[in-house]
């Protein structure tokens, strides 16, 4: 089982939250994190970058030492403020009609290096240096990881009724019309019998979103064990924040792709060549999405098609070869375009399902891309099902919305 504890987070208080909560530091630019940023934003201290002008290259030394400086002033100014003791604290967020509440605790670096904390994405070793480097110096979780698990009726329960019990700490809608809410749970029985449940009846997390703060977060506490003689494995650095959520409440939303050119084809040799594989047909100008396993739209030249994988191209006994995603990348991205590694090729960039269909003609339409494809996305069961088998799925493959808010609680050791 997995092995968790409550802790005493640092915290903004509720007069401030808004000022202070931002979007995680890997979902904007600098530019963007400049433009956003107001006096107490927390995005001073997670891209304090943009403290500087012109904004300094990624890895430089002075960014962050500033963070540090950051760091220590929003809690000497009150900004951010310590809780008396360590709590359980629920997190929901509400985008539409949909809304997930998750569990916000720390959980432990042992269970990542010995598999019960799931990935199903690899990492790039050069943003998890960069993340292991702003952990480390801070000796703090600023941001939190996005882990799920299976359904826990009894967690269940006690989240719902800490929810109907009180108003929430913090309540606010963020820029993207989003809502946010925040209770603190820190009534002694109440704490404990969370942390019985999780340590004796939950198997495994699985991380949705934060792969790369995960695994640095676990090279941190695998560096200060080396360190520490007398290490026992209870020491605050083997911990780590994660908001955990049950599996049943969150929905992956689509992540799609689109390329810069057609490689040696010009418009009608590549719907030639797409034929081999796909059945073709033209739906027109209005955005079309694919509805079913093995379908894609593709929008190339001011026209929408939909693309139907034939028979004898797909494994659907195969954990990773029944994603579409892995149906695309090899009859049409690899076979076609010669796109080998989506990782490293600047030919072919991703855009989150949220951003819609009209993100995908827009940026053909402008002429920066040459063609787009839309993707059905992939399940809960199916992450679950890739993560358990130890595999992992081709990168941009889940798109989880909404994005954890920043700022809402910071774990130090």
């Amino acid at each position: 089982m997995v092995r968790v504890k409550p802790f005493a987070a640092i915290r903004p208080p509720k007069n401030l939250v808004e000022e202070v909560a931002c979007p995680p530091y890997d979902v904007l630019s600098g530019e963007e994190a400049a433009a956003m940023a107001g006096e107490k934003s927390l995005l001073h201290i997670t891209k304090a970058e943009i403290d500087f002008r012109p904004i300094p290259a990624d890895n430089d030394t002075r960014v962050y030492a500033r963070a540090v400086e950051n760091f220590k002033a929003w809690q000497d100014k009150g900004w951010l403020v310590r809780d008396a003791s360590p709590c359980y604290y629920v997190y929901s967020q509400t985008m539409g009609e949909r809304t997930q509440y998750g569990i916000v605790l720390c959980a432990h670096t042992d269970d990542y290096s010995s598999g019960k904390i799931k990935k199903h994405e690899l990492t790039r070793k050069d943003k998890e240096d960069d993340r292991m480097h702003h952990v480390d110096i801070q000796s703090a979780n600023i941001e939190p990881v996005f882990f799920a698990y299976k359904d826990n009726q009894e967690l269940n329960s006690i989240v719902e009724a800490t929810c109907k019990a009180s108003a929430p700490e913090y309540d606010f809608i963020d820029e993207n019309n989003f809502r946010h809410r925040f209770w603190v749970i820190a009534d002694q029985k109440v704490v404990e019998r969370i942390s019985t449940l999780f340590n004796t009846q939950v198997e495994a997390f699985y991380v949705a979103d934060g792969h790369h703060r995960t695994a640095a977060a676990a090279r941190v506490g695998e560096e200060r064990r080396k360190k520490n003689p007398a290490h026992t494995g209870d020491e605050e650095y083997n911990f780590f924040m994660a908001v955990c959520f049950p599996s049943s409440q969150l929905k992956i939303l689509d992540y799609n792709r689109v390329v810069k050119d057609l490689g040696p084809y010009d418009k009608a040799s590549f719907l030639k060549a797409l034929e081999e594989d796909f059945v073709v047909e033209k739906k027109g100008k209005a955005p079309w999405r694919p509805e079913t396993l093995h379908s894609f739209s593709m929008y190339l030249d001011g026209e929408w098609y939909s693309l139907v994988a034939r028979p004898g191209r797909y494994d659907d006994s195969d954990t990773i070869e029944v994603l579409d995603v892995t149906v695309l990348s090899r009859l049409v991205l690899d076979k076609l375009l010669g796109i080998k590694d989506l990782r490293t090729d600047k030919r072919i960039d991703f855009v989150g399902g949220i951003r819609g269909l009209e993100e995908l003609s827009r940026r053909v339409d402008s002429g920066e891309m040459k063609v787009a494809f839309a993707l059905c996305p992939v399940s809960m069961k199916q992450l679950e099902d890739i993560a358990d088998s130890g595999a992992i799925m081709p990168p941009k493959t889940t798109w989880f919305e909404p994005k954890l808010r920043s700022g809402l609680a910071i774990h130090t050791f």
